[in-house]
């Protein structure tokens, strides 16, 4: 089990270091230098681990928690997408030798390390609280579907947030690049979950 952890580290260290290569004969703005444990690029990528890691949890909790196969499919979709880019990041702060826990609150990279943290749980934008994920779990067919399709809205929202504040901090060419494309595809899921919303005669929260 060691053996193959040690085997699955070393091929995303290899996978990120490919990446970084490739996007800078792109031609990509930014730099491929190794930034310091608090910088932006460090703190985005600690931080939006984290709140991948929320995303991951909850789509995993509805995906058990409804039969209906739209909802399961752009869950499984946001599952395995930050559950990919969660590792890409960890797999970054791996290669940057530096540690994937800061002793800063949440946020302090985008100025915000003594407002951000919220109550039970909810330590960066858009995060639920540890409430509302016991809430998801306890709901099942529409309520499931509609109660995750307002926390994933609001979820993405924050995420966006964060990334957007990557794009203008973070130095590095590679991260800049994925951050781009999180505030891309987030957006896109927020338009679409709007109208999964719309057809449960729902709404997004905010």
């Amino acid at each position: 089990m060691r053996q193959a952890g040690l085997i699955a580290g070393a091929a995303a260290v290899a996978l990120v270091a490919a990446g970084a290569i490739s996007y800078a004969v792109a031609g990509d703005e930014g730099t491929d230098r190794t930034p310091s444990a608090g910088s932006a690029d460090a703190g985005f990528a600690r931080d939006m681990a984290v709140h991948h890691q929320q995303a991951v949890e909850m789509s995993y909790i509805v995906r058990d928690r409804t039969d209906d196969e739209e909802v399961r499919r752009l869950a499984y979709d946001i599952a395995q997408t930050q559950a990919n880019q969660r590792g890409m990041m960890l797999g970054w702060l791996d290669l940057w030798e530096l540690p994937k826990v800061s002793a800063d609150p949440p946020m302090t990279w985008m100025g915000m390390g003594d407002t951000a943290s919220g109550k039970d749980g909810a330590l960066m934008p858009g995060m639920a609280t540890n409430a509302e994920m016991k809430r998801l779990e306890t709901l099942s067919g529409k309520q499931a579907e509609v109660f995750y399709l307002q926390l994933m809205t609001d979820h993405h929202k924050g995420g966006v947030h964060m990334a957007q504040g990557c794009v203008r901090a973070c130095e590095v060419r590679v991260e800049k690049r994925l951050a781009r494309g999180m505030v891309e595809a987030q957006q896109s899921e927020i338009e679409l979950m709007a109208g999964m919303l719309r057809e449960r005669g729902a709404a997004p929260r905010s």
